[in-house]
């Protein structure tokens, strides 16, 4: 049965993991790359690729290409043009170009908070400036705020957008409606939309994501698409993704910068991981997204009867659980602070992602179901300990 492989724990402590960089005895569940082996397919292409012995400068076949056309038609309905695509080391390294690139000094890069920290960081580090705009949250669900949107689009100082498309940390699959709502208000502000779509391979059994820049003509034209096989298939250390861009003078801008900033030249690996993956990769991701909602739903139990008052926010996509501790009314990052130090568990603050997130939890679930429930027990422990201790 597939599930038994991802049934397996792995020990990763000692492997110079920067997920399982944590004291002895911990279980790490807070940076978000899976538990799990690559896929055979995977394992297996790179096993001939190190057989081979010669790992010189590599180039990008058309095949690494063609792999992200035909998942994309056959999985998403969209099939963007290979012209369109551009190689980039990674999502993250292509976003912090592209904000360089794309925009000037102190000019306002818009985000729907809380969002994925690094965002945060792609802004500041260049020189612009943060400008966000907070979901709505009510009745356990998130949505967008579009009048406060649309006002800070028009600002003439707004020029970029960074979207989440599912969204990370609060795993939302944005609707087609939604999508071009946004796609709307940034074509008449003049707002370029970078859409981050990473997780859109982890959506929930049944369910599936809908590709910004496929809603429309004009989500197309003002839209730079940025997906990877890097976190449905656990391949974040071979640093590859693909940069999807119809618009020519925009994507002229984004292969500028890339190039300028060195982030266009694959390793000796990469090509040939993401290939066998979307290639021959369809039946153990399937069977990962099975097994990932097991995980969720096994969680939501143990919090429904455990732990009544950290109330998980619904997900239909990724591999985290975004806890809502509100009713708790505890200090939430000496919570976390606390459950490293006493409980031997390290999940996410919330507040990393925005102060929209002060108090909530984010867990990584992408572990075998056996180290899951250690790890929510650590986490009722933890909480019951912390009650009583002099940090409340």
């Amino acid at each position: 049965m597939m599930h038994e492989i991802f049934d397996a724990v792995i020990e990763r402590a000692g492997t110079d993991s920067m997920k399982w960089d944590v004291k002895e005895g911990v279980i790490s569940m807070g940076i978000a790359d899976m538990d799990f082996k690559a896929a055979p397919c995977i394992q297996e292409a790179l096993r001939r690729k190190v057989e081979f012995g010669v790992f010189g400068y590599a180039d990008i076949p058309q095949t690494y290409y063609e792999s992200y056309q035909h998942w994309w038609e056959e999985r998403h309905g969209w099939k963007p043009d290979i012209s369109w695509m551009i190689f980039s080391t990674g999502i993250v390294p292509a976003i912090s170009s592209m904000v360089r690139k794309l925009t000037t000094p102190a000019e306002q890069v818009l985000i729907l908070s809380p969002v994925y920290n690094i965002f945060y960081n792609s802004i500041f580090n260049n020189g612009r400036v943060i400008l966000s705009s907070p979901l709505i949250y009510a009745d356990g669900e998130y949505h967008i705020d579009f009048d406060d949107l649309e006002r800070k689009l028009a600002d003439p100082q707004t020029t970029l957008m960074i979207f989440c498309n599912p969204h990370n940390p609060i795993g939302k699959i944005w609707d087609a409606e939604t999508l071009e709502k946004v796609g709307m208000l940034c074509d008449r502000h003049h707002v370029t939309v970078i859409s981050d779509e990473i997780h859109c391979d982890l959506c929930a059994p049944g369910r599936s994501y809908v590709p910004f820049a496929s809603v429309n003509e004009t989500n197309k034209q003002i839209c730079v698409t940025c997906v990877s096989a890097s976190k449905a298939f656990n391949l974040a250390g071979l640093q590859s993704a693909c940069i999807i861009v119809a618009d020519p003078v925009l994507r002229h801008k984004v292969w500028r910068g890339l190039n300028t900033d060195e982030a266009a030249e694959p390793n000796v690996f990469a090509c040939d991981a993401t290939i066998a993956a979307f290639s021959q990769g369809a039946e153990w991701l399937d069977a990962l997204r099975v097994y990932l909602q097991r995980n969720r739903e096994a969680a939501e139990r143990f919090l429904t009867q455990e732990l009544p008052k950290m109330r998980p926010v619904h997900a239909d996509a990724t591999y985290l659980l975004w806890l809502d501790l509100h009713e708790c009314g505890i200090d939430t990052e000496r919570f976390c602070a606390f459950l490293y130090d006493h409980a031997g568990l390290k999940v996410a603050y919330g507040g990393e992602y925005g102060p929209e997130g002060n108090a909530f939890l984010r867990i990584n679930m992408a572990v075998a179901n056996e180290r899951l429930m250690e790890g929510l027990r650590r986490l009722k422990t933890g909480y019951e300990a912390f009650l009583t201790s002099s940090c409340t």
